[in-house]
């Protein structure tokens, strides 16, 4: 027998006792874990996480719920009934979350409208505490390619990478819709993924309490048996986590695959591969996710294609130097609508104002497309937005004496600044 593995020998104890540290370490890291996430509900209920979700709520100016109670009321309130009321409720397992308020808002492609679902401010605050220490568990778990929510991530970062993709050969992208997603989320393949990472029974229960608490509108109290309803702080995050089970599968295929929230772009080399993708892609998210494809909006198209192709608003296209992001048409025309709108000359606002609400719009427009080749579009809107400007100033002087006066202030020679003033020119 070796050396080394007689009884006794000391290479053989260190060993021995090497191996017995290392499983006494995993096994209390393991236990470490399973105590943090058994004490969750203690970290949601915590006065500072308690205090920063408050804070997050009023940075977000959210409409008051079926209560009535506004961002600004329910501080007070919050201080005087927190301990007892809601804290102890919830610890106690006996909380009942409110109904959502239910508000429908325009799609702003003019296909329908988006159901909104509101909750009061004492539930916005609950569940945004929740959703503050779940976002630390499940941010290990998400795929590189999902971008929508998560910290540090963008909307401009996305198309960033699907340029990058583009550059490499992939030309061909599958868009996926899903109908009404939100709505449709099955809440016992959703818990079940809870339950995989967070063991506390109690952190569980409450979120099934919020996917159960049912909407109320026009008065009338109607139960969801699925769906999470957006205007909730958590469902963004819960989002994430049942489409992460797509983003996997895919991921553990080989194929590249960019998410914002429910907006879904599969990349391709070729157009056959796309359409495979198109099918595979259709055939997991309704038979393991229980979601649905709309089908007339799911399509396979070009990326560099003028007309198609169309994500976060953004667009790609391809010249002499390469593939380049720009700001896709229909965007466009918004934005134009838009700022027509802020100019138009029948609101009877003053012109300083008119131009502080366009450079206030322009600001965040630009803010968002800033990553897109637009400096020519730009140049033609300062054109535009001039000429509105000086039809908004013109017709505010009304009578052709007033128009003389102010013209000649501006150092129009008094022949001309009568010629002017008096034309039956608009």
């Amino acid at each position: 027998m070796k050396a080394e593995y007689r009884k006794g020998y000391r290479q053989r104890d260190s060993v021995e006792r090497e191996g017995y540290a290392r499983a006494r370490s995993i096994e209390a890291r393991e236990g470490r874990e399973r105590d943090g996430a058994k004490g969750l509900i203690e970290r949601i209920l915590n006065r500072d996480n308690l205090n920063r979700a408050y804070k997050q709520v009023k940075r977000n100016h959210g409409a008051p719920g079926i209560d009535g109670m506004t961002v600004e009321a329910a501080l007070p309130w919050l201080r005087e009934n927190r301990e007892e009321v809601v804290l102890q409720r919830i610890r106690e397992g006996s909380y009942k979350p409110s109904p959502v308020r239910r508000k429908e808002i325009p799609k702003p492609d003019g296909s329908g409208v988006r159901k909104l679902g509101i909750p009061t401010v004492v539930d916005r605050v609950i569940q945004q505490a929740i959703a503050q220490q779940l976002q630390p568990l499940f941010e290990p778990l998400f795929s590189d390619g999902s971008y929508g929510y998560r910290p540090g991530r963008s909307a401009q970062q996305v198309i960033r990478k699907v340029k990058a993709y583009a550059e490499q050969g992939y030309g061909h992208a599958v868009e996926i819709d899903l109908s009404k997603y939100f709505d449709t989320l099955n809440h016992e393949l959703l818990l079940n993924l809870l339950r995989k990472r967070i063991p506390d029974k109690r952190v569980i229960d409450l979120i099934k309490k919020y996917l159960k608490s049912g909407i109320m509108e026009n008065g009338v109290r109607q139960a969801t048996e699925e769906g999470s309803p957006q205007g909730g702080a958590l469902s963004p995050l819960l989002a994430n986590i049942y489409l992460n089970e797509y983003d996997q599968e895919m991921e553990g295929r080989g194929v590249r695959v960019i998410r914002y929230t429910d907006d879904i772009v599969v990349l391709a080399k070729s157009r056959r591969a796309a359409l495979r993708l198109l099918a595979s892609s259709r055939t997991y998210l309704e038979q393991k996710l229980k979601l649905q494809l709309n089908t007339q909006k799911s399509k396979v198209v070009s990326i560099v294609a003028q007309k198609y192709f169309k994500f976060l608003g953004f667009a790609l296209g391809k010249n002499g130097k390469g593939v380049y992001i720009r700001v896709h048409r229909e965007s466009l025309a918004k934005a134009k609508q838009r700022l027509k709108g802020l100019t138009s000359r029948s609101q009877g606002k003053k012109a300083r104002q008119v131009m502080e609400n366009v450079k206030v719009y322009i600001r965040g427009w630009i803010g968002y497309f800033y990553v897109a080749d637009m400096k020519r579009i730009l140049q033609g809107w300062n054109e535009w937005l001039r000429r509105r400007m000086r039809m908004y100033i013109w017709k505010q002087w009304k009578k052709p004496r007033t128009r003389v006066q102010n013209l000649r202030k501006l150092g129009i020679p008094e022949w001309q600044a009568y010629k002017w003033g008096n034309t039956r020119l608009g």
